[in-house]
């Protein structure tokens, strides 16, 4: 498991990747928009969603066990065959996530395509 900083800064980093990515997208298929004003808005969406990501996440939440690893161990610890691994189960955050993203690709995607060809035909 990851600690909480280190799960809270990639939380951050990927929210203003996928802020970034959004304006792009925007700003490509419609170049008149304002945006510093897109920027506000979607700062506001990503504070509201990292709020509610973290109400979620944390309902219920129970202590950590504590690790068995014993740390002499970690001088002669080796990664299992990956024959012997188990796919993990995803959790339910964890594939809204997934299925979100999914959906932003391709409609993401689809626009710019829909760009491209209104460019390449010269109507816009």
């Amino acid at each position: 498991m990851n600690r909480t900083w280190l799960n809270i800064l990639a939380t951050l980093i990927l929210g203003v990747l996928v802020m970034l990515s959004l304006i792009l997208v925007v700003t490509t298929v419609f170049p008149k928009v304002n945006v510093p004003f897109l920027l506000g808005v979607f700062t506001i969406v990503m504070i509201a969603a990292l709020v509610g990501i973290t109400v979620f996440t944390t309902q219920g939440a129970h202590a950590r066990p504590a690790s068995t690893f014993d740390p002499e161990d970690r001088e002669t610890w080796r990664m299992p065959s990956l024959a012997l691994l188990t796919r993990p189960v995803p959790s339910r955050s964890r594939l809204v996530a997934l299925y979100a993203m999914r959906g932003y690709l391709v409609i993401a995607v689809l626009l710019l395509l829909v760009k491209a060809v209104q460019l390449g035909t010269g109507s816009h």
